[in-house]
């Protein structure tokens, strides 16, 4: 019996059943798409060797569906399809072709399908010369593995409200986070990258089992060290313009031999499986109206304790006045007085004047110390040399910060009434921002949106009947109109989760195995691609008794009050 045809009917059978779950308007638990989705990517943990039969009939059934004009097919299946190229373990050129191809034939498609066909052309374009470039590139920063001043930092923070998430939910993700987070260490996720970069472009001309062994063994230095190798190997051939698959190939092989040296020269093997570990997540139970601007702050702290680690700290020279041959002041933050006799000794005096020398003061454990303001901060460009500055964040005085600002992905899981606050407290930080510039906060925010049933053991069983997602998650209904691909995939997940949520754990399965609520979050978070912004509406309700406060509320759909007491309301 011929395994390769029955894998491939058997992926092709999955895929169908995938295609007839995106055409009916609301699906049913027996076509979920999203979970047939997870299954069909499941299925390459399972057999490594199926890669290519899983892309190959994805982006056949692609090509069919924009010859006979489905377009309601290509996007969810491209997501997947390039999600299945992640993780594969070996993907030969002519489908890295076959691919390429057809992201730059749907450029001539509408948006949003133009727009995805584009960021996926240039990815396929740098995969084909350097073969497991999207999973090396996925998994350093989602784990934050390379630390220096270019590399951009990324963190996920999940929210859960107690008062709306059930119980047996919040300790599911609690629950899966802990274990996927001890079950992929720093040095384990550094092995993920090497054996990956290795297999994909070596594919069954390795032993990927003996090289998995090999850095076992190794201490965490040694693995660091063949890391960086394969790092620069991966930055070189994505650099390179004329670079080919082989030419890439060739320079891994000799990363490859060096790494076994001390063994026998090794058998070829059947690829293996490598995990593709989900981003750190940070769980947070929602219990502070400010928690999500001190988390942020927290982030930034972070960010800037990681740099100051890694930067190479000059002192800036003095600049001359270009009127004149005076240098110019320059003042920062500094740790003496200022004081002529609390200065170092006279000998370290050039001359008679008197200035302030260049240094940096330490951060102290405050979130609002001198150097988190100070890095808050953009000096103004082109100030004249000849007055006194204050250095502060980029300048050309001094050694410059990363170029990309770091990303911060908040995730709430919930109904409209979570997104309410997400909004309250996004709009409250922003005003705190407004009164005290030097806290504005130098990050990219992206939120997502989970649907879930809400907690409803204080509710009515009227309302539990009348509830379904349309009445509460009209925002995550409005967004599966706007991006189908999140309302087969997200929106399903409605009531899905909080049943997974309470059914027992198997005993005799592993429980980082299968962390349904995780992946699919994971999932969410890599290819959320398609942008949607909201408008928040900030009322401020006065009543006809004045002995009441006024009371301001912040909403992005629908505000329900009773207008009864109200004498106006003033809306921005």
């Amino acid at each position: 019996m011929d395994l390769s045809a029955t894998e491939a009917d058997m992926v092709f059978q999955k895929v169908q059943a995938i295609l007839r779950g995106l055409d009916i308007q609301h699906p049913t638990q027996q076509s979920d798409p999203g979970m047939l989705r997870w299954t069909l990517h499941k299925s390459l943990d399972r057999n490594p060797n199926s890669g290519n039969i899983m892309v190959g009939v994805l982006i056949k059934e692609l090509e069919k569906a924009e010859q006979e004009d489905n377009l309601h097919y290509i996007i969810p299946l491209l997501h997947t399809l390039m999600y299945a190229i992640t993780k594969a373990a070996y993907i030969s050129d002519e489908l890295y072709e076959r691919v390429y191809v057809f992201c730059k034939k749907i450029l001539t498609l509408p948006k949003p399908y133009c727009t995805i066909g584009l960021d996926y052309a240039q990815r396929l374009k740098t995969e084909k010369k350097v073969p497991g470039f999207s999973y090396q590139k996925m998994v350093v920063l989602e784990q934050n593995l390379k630390r220096d001043l270019n590399h951009h930092q990324d963190k996920v923070l999940l929210f859960l409200d107690p008062a709306l998430i059930s119980e047996a939910v919040c300790n599911t993700l609690l629950r899966e986070t802990q274990a996927s987070q001890m079950s992929h260490s720093p040095v384990s996720c550094m092995t993920y990258v090497i054996t990956n970069c290795i297999q994909a472009s070596l594919g069954k001309d390795c032993n990927i089992e003996l090289l998995q062994q090999v850095l076992k063994d190794k201490s965490a230095e040694e693995v660091e060290i063949w890391f960086q190798e394969v790092l620069l190997v991966v930055e070189r051939g994505e650099q390179e313009s004329a670079g080919t698959r082989q030419r890439h190939s060739e320079r891994l092989q000799e990363i490859y031999k060096k790494v076994i040296s001390p063994q026998e020269e090794p058998g070829m093997s059947k690829l293996q499986r490598i995990p593709l570990p989900s981003p750190k997540f940070s769980v947070h139970l929602w219990t502070d109206d400010d928690q999500l601007w001190k988390e942020l702050m927290l982030f930034m702290r972070e960010t800037l304790t990681t740099d100051a680690e890694t930067e190479y700290v000059k002192e800036p020279e003095l600049s001359l006045d270009p009127e004149g041959n005076e240098q110019h002041r320059i003042s920062v933050w500094s740790n003496d007085s200022g004081i002529e006799r609390d200065l170092a000794g006279t000998e370290e005096k050039e001359s008679s004047k008197l200035y302030r020398k260049p240094c940096i003061k330490k951060k102290g454990a405050d979130v609002d110390s001198a150097v988190l303001l100070q890095n808050l901060t953009k000096a103004p460009k082109g100030s004249r040399a000849a007055t006194l500055q204050r250095l502060s964040g980029q300048s050309t005085e001094v050694p410059t910060g990363p170029d990309k600002l770091p990303t911060a992905r908040v995730v709430v899981l919930g109904d409209d009434r979570a997104l309410g606050r997400l909004a309250k407290a996004y709009y409250s930080f922003r005003k705190r921002e407004a009164r005290r510039p030097h806290r504005t906060l130098k990050a990219n925010l992206q939120f997502f949106c989970i649907p879930i049933q809400g907690d409803r053991s204080d509710t009515s069983a009227d309302m539990e009947e009348s509830a379904t997602m349309s009445d509460m998650c009209e925002l995550s209904t409005y967004l599966g109109q706007v991006d189908p691909w999140y309302d087969k995939n997200i929106n399903t997940l409605y009531d899905r989760i909080t049943k997974l949520a309470l059914m027992p754990a198997c005993p005799s399965r592993d429980s980082t195995s299968d962390p349904f609520i995780l992946d699919v979050a994971s999932y969410y978070l890599r290819f959320g691609l398609q942008p949607v912004f909201f408008q928040i509406y900030s009322v401020k309700i006065q009543f006809r008794d004045l002995s009441l406060e006024p009371v301001e509320d912040v909403f992005l759909s629908e505000l329900k009050i009773d207008p009864q007491d109200c004498t106006f309301t003033k809306c921005k």
